[in-house]
């Protein structure tokens, strides 16, 4: 007799009966669910799984498409591993890389080629087109789970030494390899079941290399808009170049020079290198120093900004400003005037969150020479008050004003624009898994956030994932397009980091209850954390960037 075992199913609030070893693809097949979009994957008491998984006990289920930020990745991630196998196929002696997001795509290079505008423009046409027939075929992912001493044989066949690095200091038993037609490959999660999922893509000539472009989030038939990310993209470039002074392009490399104990030597260069480029900002803003008066300092969540603010006061008092720093948390406005969200909710995000008119009124007045009395906000009784003190600035004075809408134009839309230096400040992760497994920046400023937020606010882990969604909300929506205002950016993102917050991090999201929406991301991120061997933070400067989140800073963040 067949044993059955039963599934809830989240998506139809029923549950149903199948026989033991049933796959998700085979009871998304027996529902027949009516989507508007493909369905990619399912939470599987959860946790993501491929539609290959086989059920065996009782479990909760809830499929997933595009829109759900695991079905997205699924997809994007799919999509890499065709662009790896038409590469191969045309141009088997170049390395694909696959670097990082810009202008909403994700930017790739083929290593090795030195070619003219005409014969990049018709490679990147040719790829695009075995892309398509890839995907027309329908081929299947295959996943194998084999002994890691066999998967590392196999990478070794097809040339992939940057995830035999990875692999040999990760130390797993076993290895999940994935095979598409004549090639294989490994990535750092889930794969639709069959190309034939991925009929929405384009892939463009963008600099030196080429942009894959995806589904748009919401229309996930329609393409993403292409949005002119050039400051950007040099800010990436240039730290590039970061990496390659460095010697660590990717986590096995990291690992090897930490078992190495070499590992303090990178920490003193990074933090020289960004210590430099704070230098050069500082000697830019002084340049302008007969008109600037108001540097405006805005970036995401977790990207270091106050720390980032302290550090260029100290370079700007080298060259003989006198800074005053002004945070535009103090201007929110009170909580009962709190703009609400489309669920109700108080929308901190914002910017109408902020008393826009009496921020232009104070610095006007400042800049006037008027002594003005600056408000302050206790976001314990959620309301403004003043204190005694009144300020007045004078000529060697300049005003840093920090917070995630000031490049929002509307923040500061009275202070004259030569009056005003802009910059962008964001954790804009460098370091890859491997050449086909890029590390979001998200995921670097979320670990950041965990930490922090459990360290100095009381949060729990649980608590920040349940936030998260909507600050990337915020964030899309109030920040980032306004990132390319900036007269210079600066990427606070440090390549040893993600190794130090692993200590910190792993114990909090292991405490994630399994019966939440925010497990799977927890472990997501629990596997993440899995390919870094732990790095010691007793070399990291008291002054720096990551001190922010952990703890042992000099400087004063209350």
């Amino acid at each position: 007799m067949t044993k059955l075992v039963q599934i809830h199913f989240e998506d139809t609030k029923s549950k149903k009966e199948y026989p033991v070893g049933t796959t998700l693809l085979d009871i998304e097949k027996d529902l027949g669910l009516e989507r508007p979009y493909p369905i990619l994957g399912a939470l599987v008491n959860n946790e993501l799984r491929e539609l290959s998984y086989a059920i065996y006990k009782p479990k909760t289920v809830r499929f997933v498409d595009y829109s759900h930020p695991g079905g997205k990745r699924m997809y994007r991630r799919s999509l890499s591993m065709v662009l790896f196998k038409a590469c191969r196929d045309l141009y088997p002696r170049f390395k694909l890389k696959i670097e990082h997001t810009i202008s909403k795509g994700l930017y790739c290079e083929l290593e090795g080629t030195n070619m003219n505008v005409e014969t990049h423009f018709q490679m990147i046409v040719d790829i695009r087109e075995r892309m398509k027939e890839i995907i027309d075929m329908d081929l299947p992912f295959e996943r194998d789970e084999l002994e890691t001493p066999e998967a590392l044989k196999v990478f070794e066949e097809f040339g992939h030494t940057d995830k035999i690095k990875l692999l040999r200091t990760r130390q797993q038993m076993y290895t999940s390899v994935y095979k598409l037609d004549d090639v294989v490959d490994y990535y750092y999660g889930h794969l639709v079941p069959s190309t034939g999922y991925l009929k929405h893509f384009d892939l463009v000539k963008y600099y030196d290399g080429m942009l894959m472009v995806f589904p748009n989030e919401e229309k996930p038939d329609e393409l993403e808009n292409l949005v002119d990310q050039d400051k950007l993209f040099e800010v990436f470039r240039e730290y590039k170049r970061w990496v390659e002074i460095l010697g660590v392009p990717n986590v096995g490399s990291l690992n090897e020079i930490t078992l190495q104990g070499k590992i303090g030597e990178v920490i003193k260069i990074n933090e020289a290198l960004q210590e430099k480029k704070l230098a050069q900002i500082a000697d830019h803003i002084n340049q302008l120093k007969e008109d600037v008066k108001v540097i405006l300092i805005s970036g995401p969540s977790s990207s270091g900004k106050t720390t980032f603010s302290k550090r260029l006061a100290i370079q700007l008092k080298v060259l003989g400003f006198k800074p005053i720093m002004i945070s535009l948390d103090n201007y929110f406005v009170n909580r009962e005037s709190t703009p609400l969200d489309e669920n109700g909710e108080y929308d901190f995000e914002s910017p109408r969150a902020l008393d826009i008119k009496l921020f232009n009124d104070n610095m006007l007045a400042l800049l006037s020479g008027e002594e003005v009395q600056l408000p302050k906000f206790s976001f314990t009784n959620g309301s403004r008050y003043y204190a005694d003190k009144k300020l007045k600035i004078g000529k060697e004075n300049v005003i840093i004003v920090e917070g995630i809408h000031a490049l929002n134009p509307e923040i500061s839309a009275f202070i004259p624009r030569k009056k005003k230096f802009k910059v962008y400040v964001s954790a804009i992760t460098q370091l890859s898994i491997d050449l086909h497994n890029r590390i979001p920046t998200t995921d670097n400023r979320l670990l950041r956030r965990i930490v922090r937020d459990f360290q100095y606010r009381n949060y729990s882990a649980l608590d920040t994932l349940r936030r998260w969604p909507s600050v990337r909300r915020g964030e899309e929506k109030y920040i980032f397009p306004y990132q390319e205002e900036a007269d210079v950016m600066f990427n606070t993102a440090l390549l040893f980091e993600l190794g130090v917050l692993k200590k910190w991090a792993e114990p909090m999201l292991q405490e994630v209850p399994p019966n939440t929406p925010e497990f799977g991301e927890a472990k997501r991120l629990l596997k993440f954390l899995g390919y870094f061997v732990p790095i010691p933070e007793f070399e990291i400067p008291p002054t720096s960037i990551l001190r922010e989140f952990l703890e042992g800073s000099s400087f004063d963040y209350s």
